[in-house]
């Protein structure tokens, strides 16, 4: 098994290596290419800029072919990028439980940022989106939404999966906070935009499997594939940036022992 692992050591590779073989996880990790667009941080948000870099070099293994339906092993969940966030020392740090699609959970993170970054001068201030229920829909790509017909879990107000497409009022002028149509207002609530500002998107494997059997039990499955394979195939495209994890009650929980503040 190949893997990239930015800042790791070579050590480190190989000792991941020897584990992974001994277990049968043959595959490649990659990093994510995320915040490809330039970032949307704060001047003076000196860890955070650090920690997106460490996050965009960190691997995501996309590659699965079956899936069990509890992960058991730290190479069956972007484990790297998840110990980075767990790692963050600044103490400004918020992890939010989102469950629903069609709630208010963008524009509640963008608030908070706003609030946390200029009311109250925590330039480094970090988001999760611990993601479960029917947000996680939206931390898939269209290809996915397209061949499984999610409009089916997500319902009808997303005929297609709308929270990924950034828009244009991102390309207004950064510096300007108070702009009622820029990039830090509700006029460009989106993952993309959220993602430029540091927010970190975390997907939860246990709604992905709970996801792959509601489209089994529909009888969306046009490739007849097995639950394993079905679970596979959906944690295979998540939008470039995500951070998967075995589940969200469990992280969220790590991510609390560790000093994030649950939203």
């Amino acid at each position: 098994m190949t893997i990239i692992t930015g800042r790791r050591s070579v050590l480190r590779t190989v000792a991941l290596t020897v584990t992974a073989g001994a277990i049968g996880l043959a595959s490649v990790a990659k990093p994510a290419a995320a915040a490809a667009k330039s970032a949307l941080t704060p001047a003076g948000a000196t860890h955070l800029n650090a920690l997106m870099k460490r996050l965009a070099q960190a691997p995501r293994r996309r590659d699965f072919k079956t899936v069990p339906m509890v992960l058991d092993h730290p190479e069956q969940w972007d484990h790297e990028a998840l110990t980075e966030v767990l790692s963050y020392q600044p103490a400004a740090k918020q992890a939010w439980d989102n469950t629903d699609i069609a709630g208010p959970w963008l524009n509640m993170m963008r608030n908070a940022l706003n609030t946390q970054i200029w009311s109250f001068k925590h330039p480094d201030f970090l988001a999760v989106s611990v993601t479960h229920g029917t947000a996680d829909l939206a931390l898939y790509d269209p290809t996915i939404w397209d061949k499984y017909q999610l409009t089916s879990l997500a319902g009808d107000e997303f005929r297609t999966n709308t929270l990924i497409i950034e828009r244009n009022e991102a390309a207004a002028d950064t510096g300007n906070y108070e702009d009622p149509a820029g990039p830090f207002s509700g006029d460009d609530i989106s993952i993309p935009a959220l993602m430029r500002r540091g927010v970190v998107f975390m997907s939860c494997h246990n709604a992905i499997w709970e996801q792959a059997a509601a489209l089994i039990k529909t009888g969306i499955n046009p490739d007849k594939l097995s639950h394993a394979a079905l679970a596979a195939e959906l944690t295979n495209h998540l939008v470039d940036g995500v951070v998967l994890i075995p589940g969200a009650g469990g992280t969220l929980l790590e991510l609390q022992q560790v000093g994030f503040h649950y939203a």
